[in-house]
């Protein structure tokens, strides 16, 4: 995986953890696609910009989620979530462009 899919990966995962969470009246189910996709992204992001880059750009992905809640009370729950989502996927594309994934051992 390169970078721009990796950044729509992160992106699109929270757009659809929100969308599970809403449509099935399950939150934790939505956490599932959080967790999931944050840890497929987190290996990527390893191999294609190394542990520290990976970590912070966890901690990015993990604000963007806690950072849509009180976004959402100003601007709505879809809103927030594509605000963060795009914002998420910008950052995780400028932290891996021009890189490949180093390869598998």
């Amino acid at each position: 995986m390169t970078p721009a899919p990796t950044a729509l990966l992160a992106g699109g995962s929270l757009v659809a953890g929100f969308a599970v969470a809403d449509l099935t009246g399950l939150r934790a189910l939505g956490g599932v696609v959080l967790l999931v996709a944050a840890a497929v992204c987190a290996l990527q992001w390893r191999r294609l910009a190394g542990l520290p880059a990976a970590a912070a750009l966890v901690l990015v992905y993990a604000a963007a989620f806690a950072g849509a809640h009180p976004l959402a009370r100003l601007v709505g729950a879809w809103p927030s979530v594509v605000l963060v989502a795009a914002g998420t996927a910008i950052v995780a594309y400028l932290a891996t462009r021009g890189r490949r994934a180093a390869p598998v051992a």
